[in-house]
């Protein structure tokens, strides 16, 4: 579990946005992120997720590419514009992984990860944690 410590010195978890239209498969990551002890919100589409964005601070972004009223590379180049995420990591979740530009999507918007659907929770888990603890914004 990872922890940051709070303006009053208390710890608490580390803060996950995923943006996913499936139910079911947001709910798998949700329950293997939260079992991880993180702290997760989940938004059904990219403008929902984009809302939470402006709103509150979340140490790292899962997004599925694919979704109704905004991709997540549409999310992605958005929450980059918000203040406190220009180097928040993004791990890219996609069924579609053969048909796009990852080189130029990494070094354009600074995809840290993408995992191709069908995923291992546990590989993602993995991703997570590795990426957080590397984290230096």
């Amino acid at each position: 579990m990872l922890l940051t410590e709070n303006e009053f010195g208390k710890t608490e978890s580390k803060r996950i946005l995923v943006a996913e239209d499936n139910a079911a498969l947001a709910r798998v990551v949700q329950f293997n992120m939260e079992r991880a002890g993180y702290d997760v919100t989940v938004a059904p589409n990219g403008q929902i997720a984009l809302d939470h964005v402006t709103r509150q601070q979340f140490d790292l972004i899962i997004t599925d590419q694919q979704m109704p009223v905004m991709t997540g590379i549409d999310l992605c180049e958005k929450a980059r514009y918000v203040a406190g995420y220009a180097s928040v990591p993004v791990i890219l979740l996609t069924a579609k992984g053969l048909e796009l530009d990852l080189p130029r999507l990494q070094e354009e918007l600074g995809i840290a990860a993408v995992s191709a659907k069908p995923f291992s929770p546990l590989d993602l888990v993995q991703t997570v944690d590795s990426l957080l603890n590397a984290a230096t914004y």
